[in-house]
């Protein structure tokens, strides 16, 4: 499992992001997250490693977990342990493959799905989405108690994702979850470290900033 005094997992998206790409990782990198997880869907394979190998350098220079996304081989190229797979990908996945990484996850959207991820082998399971996102304007979240049983049903770390806020992430704590993933908040805001205090900080749910609706 991912080990870190942080429970905050960054999810990349370079289409939202506000500046240069690489420098925005450096600068979330340098508040030690639970990890930075490259998920760049829209780039081909070998535009996706060229990518990789320049994250992998820099999170190694902040001693910061990097999980790749979906590319098999070129996870196992760079010699980087940790992989997140589409269950589609991940049910396909052979023993010798699995070998090669000590982190395994892949995202759910339901309690068969995240038991199923367990048996394949995964060492966490991403859950979501739990709140309203401007990334799926188009579905109704599924709420806190969704991830409730997703981690009663489980018995692997578990993060959630969707919609998580400095006002909000006491909610998904508070039901046991191992983290939170963060994706636009990171990615769009003026200043990582800054919002990174504000993520890890409970008491910022109580300051003038909390929106008591979420």
């Amino acid at each position: 499992m991912i080990i870190s005094m942080s429970d905050i997992l960054c999810i990349t998206n370079r289409g939202l992001c506000r500046d240069d790409f690489k420098t925005r990782i450096e600068a979330i990198a340098q508040t030690a997250p639970a990890g930075i997880l490259l998920r760049e869907k829209d780039l081909s394979e070998a535009e996706y490693k060229l990518l990789a190998a320049q994250v992998l350098d820099i999170c190694k220079k902040y001693q910061v977990p990097c999980i790749l996304h979906s590319f098999l081989s070129t996870a196992i190229e760079l010699d980087c342990q940790r992989i997140h797979l589409p269950l589609p990908l991940l049910r396909r996945m052979s023993p010798s493959e699995k070998t090669h990484f000590s982190e395994l996850g892949s995202s759910c959207h339901s309690v068969t799905e995240a038991r199923e991820a367990e048996q394949l082998g995964c060492t966490y399971i991403i859950a979501g989405h739990i709140f309203a996102t401007d990334c799926k304007k188009d579905l109704a979240p599924r709420g806190i108690d969704f991830l409730q049983e997703i981690i009663q049903n489980v018995t692997i770390p578990v993060f959630a994702i969707g919609g998580i806020k400095p006002q909000n992430i006491h909610a998904v704590r508070t039901v046991g979850a191992k983290g939170a993933c963060i994706m636009s908040g990171l990615m769009r805001c003026e200043d990582a470290a800054t919002y990174m205090t504000q993520l890890k900080n409970d008491e910022y749910r109580q300051s003038s900033h909390f929106v008591k609706s979420l």
